[in-house]
């Protein structure tokens, strides 16, 4: 029995998995005020405020008790700072309570291994696209190696920050969608993929710049998710070209939108290449793919030996389950 504390952003989760199936995945999300994006510290401050009724609607999902826990895994990086001190005092904390050994789990190694979990993917190109990440990811050689990723801001960020302006909601993945879906015009905007990576702040200035002088909003959305999105494909098209995997899997929390999987979609059709998502359960930030992944990875540490790691990234990792 695994339980996994999820905390590297505006999420604090928790999960549980006996290692076959997932027992319980509770969560409570942080929501920054109207027009604004996250602050580091009320987020952490409401990882503090939440972490017990988290960890009580976990226990009570898996009707279990913590003397039924036999390890706890915990996202150890990459993260805000803030939020990683709350997550990692609390495994701690636990830890010593219940005497119950510690597993540190890299956060975009979980969206990968829950993806792989639920879609019964094999050896496939992760497309990890989130609110702080957009890596283009293949396994090789014992670790998960980043073929393409982003040079400046995450698409989930670029999307947030372009609906924060026009509208003041957040998150802004699910608006960006809806109204996209009734643009009717391309306009065209930045492209920017510079060999294997891309880069996301231009087509945000030029589309922020547009919505100014009063452009559609509908048009610009559905503009910004085309293009954004065809850089995406091109460049997960390369790697599985170069890799000559067969499988495409997309996970993070943009994984969610239906155009973007309408387009991977395709383009996998096309190479003959199977196509996955991530359920929309385990898409966002959640404490169950921190659970599956600390039941994968053999380490372990103490509560002395916990600590956090904000500019971890997945290809620092061993990944000998694989």
């Amino acid at each position: 029995m695994i339980l996994g504390i999820e905390g590297t952003a505006h999420t604090f989760g928790i999960g549980i998995t006996d290692g076959k199936n997932i027992l319980a995945n509770a969560s409570d999300i942080y929501k920054p005020a109207h027009g604004k994006g996250i602050h580091p510290a009320e987020a952490a401050q409401h990882h503090e405020q939440v972490k017990e009724a988290v960890l009580e609607a976990a226990l009570k999902e898996a009707r279990l008790e913590m003397k039924n826990i036999s390890a706890l895994a915990y996202s150890c990086g990459p993260g805000l700072p803030p939020c990683l001190k709350v997550t990692c005092d609390f495994v701690k904390h636990l830890s010593a309570q219940y005497n119950i050994p510690i597993i540190p789990v890299n956060h975009p190694v979980a969206h990968i291994e829950i993806g792989r979990w639920a879609c019964k993917a094999k050896d496939p190109i992760v497309v990890y696209v989130s609110g702080g990440n957009t890596q283009i990811i293949g396994y090789s050689a014992g670790r998960y190696r980043v073929f393409g990723e982003t040079l400046d801001i995450a698409i989930g960020n670029a999307r947030d920050m372009f609906i924060r302006e026009a509208t003041g909601e957040f998150p802004g993945g699910p608006v960006v969608d809806r109204l996209a879906d009734t643009g009717k015009n391309y306009i065209e905007l930045p492209y920017v993929v510079k060999g294997m990576d891309l880069s996301y702040s231009g087509i945000l200035t030029e589309t922020i710049k547009k919505l100014k002088q009063n452009v559609n909003i509908n048009d610009l959305a559905f503009s910004f998710s085309e293009t954004t999105f065809a850089m995406l494909c091109e460049v997960t098209e390369r790697a599985l070209a170069h890799t000559n995997k067969n499988e495409v899997i997309l996970v993070g929390g943009v994984a969610a939108s239906l155009h973007l999987q309408r387009m991977m979609k395709i383009m996998c059709e096309e190479r003959n290449a199977q196509f996955h998502v991530v359920p929309k359960q385990f898409a966002g930030d959640n404490g169950a793919m921190i659970a599956w992944a600390g039941f994968l990875s053999p380490k372990r540490a103490s509560a002395e030996q916990a600590d956090f790691y904000p500019r971890q990234r997945v290809d620092d990792m061993d990944a000998t389950w694989v």
